[in-house]
């Protein structure tokens, strides 16, 4: 793993080892994300596809009873009917917070609205499309609720693979780089301290050599000048 390339000092270790561990602690807390974003995919996935089973089986009965209705009735007559007015619907959408993901929320609201009131008078329609546009209506919240979940799991799925990748970077790049930098300075700053104490050995051995000397050439110069007064 190549090392970020920095001055090997005492103050540059310092300041890498504070950033590993922010790095650590960041690493953590992102992988605590990552796990508790797939708990709630997996679990919106599942929710979801329930739903999507029961809106499609139900979406089946309402094209099923709606194709038997186009049977009897003429083209111009079912469009005449469809193009009838219908009470107006409301729809706020709101947002929820997901582990620093906004996802959306719908909430359907009806003005004036009953599920087994139809646009259109019962004389010249048949029963089968009473029923396909009363299922339709009856499954329109939970084709709204689907729409939110599934919009919800693909942004919490954007959310995912953005954090596995900071993870990632993290775990695979950055602390490896900053550990090996970190083990690089320690150990040139170590050398250098070897170094050092070595010179100072060295230093210390010459000064200890030099008193020697001059403590011997001292002893000779009092025995040569006692000699000479006996003399």
């Amino acid at each position: 793993m190549a090392r970020i390339q920095v001055n090997p000092t005492r103050m540059e270790l310092l300041r890498l080892k504070k950033r590993l561990a922010v790095a650590r602690r960041g690493h953590k807390l992102l992988k605590d994300k990552r796990d508790e974003l797939m708990k709630r995919f997996l679990d919106l996935v599942r929710s979801n596809r329930d739903l999507r089973q029961e809106v499609e089986t139900r979406l089946a009965e309402a094209f099923r009873e709606f194709v038997l209705a186009r049977a009897v009735l003429s083209r111009e007559a079912l469009e005449s009917a469809l193009l009838m007015g219908a009470p107006p619907l409301d729809l706020p959408v709101d947002t929820q917070n997901i582990m620093s993901v906004e996802v959306p929320v719908f909430e359907l609201l009806f003005a004036e609205y009953r599920a087994d009131e139809l646009p259109y008078g019962m004389a010249g329609t048949p029963g089968e499309l009473d029923a396909a546009i009363a299922t339709f209506r009856e499954i329109l919240p939970a084709m709204l609720r689907l729409a939110e979940m599934e919009k919800t799991a693909q942004l919490l799925a954007e959310e995912i693979e953005k954090t596995r990748r900071r993870v990632n970077s993290l775990e695979y790049v950055l602390i490896p780089r900053l550990a090996e930098t970190i083990r690089f300075i320690t150990m040139k700053l170590d050398e250098n301290e070897r170094g050092n104490t070595t010179r100072l050995m060295k230093v210390k051995d010459m000064m200890v050599r030099q008193a020697l000397e001059q403590a011997r050439k001292f002893d000779e110069g009092v025995a040569a000048e006692r000699e000479g007064r006996l003399a």
